[in-house]
C-alpha cells in the first residue's frame, strides 16, 4: 500500500528562506545615506551592512555586487516616486512635475547621490545603460501622460514628443539646481512652468 501522505500543514520558511522586508528597508536606508556620505567609488557592501545593523550575508542573499544593489535601488526608488500630473491645464501639470522634481534634486541626499552617480557612470558602462534607461523611463512616464493630457485638450499639437517635451521643461531647473547649484528666487516655478508651456504649444511636434 503507498505511504500515507503527511497532513500536517507546511511551516512557512523562515530566517535564511524569507527576505524579511523590514531587513531590506533598513539595507536601502543604509544604501543612501552611504552613497551620500561616502559616495560610490568608497562605498562598500560592508560599510553599508554595518550602517544597516545587519551582517553583510543580508546583503548578499539581495544583491550579489554593489552595482546591482545601487542600481536596483536607485531605480526602484526613482520609478516608483514619478509623479503622473493632472490638473486639467498643461501649465498647471508643468507646475506640479517642476515641483517635485524640484523636490527630489533638492533634498540633502539627492544633491550628493546624483552628480556621484552621473560621474561613475562616465566610468562604468554598466552604470551608464541603467541610468539612461532609467532616467528614460521617468521621462516616458512624467512626460507622457502630461503631453497626452494637453494633446487631449488642444493644447499641444498631435505627435509631440514626450522625451522631447520633459527635456524643455526639467533641462533648466536640472541646469540651475543639480549643476551650477543657484538657489531658486520666488516665483520661478511659475515662469518656468507658463514659458516651457507657451514653447511647446509652438513647437511644431518636437518630433
Amino acid at each position: 500500500m503507498p505511504a500515507a501522505e503527511n497532513s500536517t500543514p507546511r511551516r512557512t520558511p523562515a530566517g535564511a528562506a524569507v527576505l524579511q522586508e523590514d531587513v531590506t528597508a533598513a539595507i536601502r536606508a543604509a544604501l543612501f545615506q552611504e552613497l551620500a556620505t561616502s559616495g560610490y567609488g568608497r562605498m562598500s557592501i560592508e560599510a553599508v551592512a554595518r550602517r544597516a545593523g545587519v551582517g553583510k550575508t543580508a546583503v548578499y542573499r539581495r544583491w550579489p555586487s554593489k552595482l546591482q544593489m545601487v542600481i536596483d535601488v536607485v531605480s526602484t526608488v526613482a520609478l516608483k516616486d514619478t509623479p503622473a500630473p493632472d490638473t486639467g491645464s498643461l501649465r498647471g501639470d508643468l507646475r506640479a512635475l517642476l515641483e517635485w522634481t524640484a523636490q527630489a534634486l533638492q533634498h540633502p541626499l539627492a544633491s550628493q547621490i546624483v552628480p556621484d552617480l552621473l560621474a561613475e557612470a562616465a566610468r562604468n558602462p554598466d552604470m551608464a545603460r541603467t541610468l539612461q534607461a532609467t532616467l528614460g523611463q521617468i521621462q516616458e512616464r512624467a512626460g507622457a501622460a502630461v503631453v497626452r493630457a494637453a494633446v487631449e485638450r488642444g493644447e499641444l499639437p498631435p505627435g509631440t514628443d514626450a522625451r522631447h517635451a520633459l527635456d524643455v521643461v526639467i533641462g533648466p531647473l536640472y541646469w540651475r539646481l543639480a549643476v551650477v547649484r543657484i538657489p531658486l528666487p520666488p516665483g520661478y516655478l511659475d515662469r518656468l512652468a507658463q514659458t516651457s508651456a507657451a514653447a511647446l504649444a509652438a513647437s511644431p511636434g518636437l518630433s
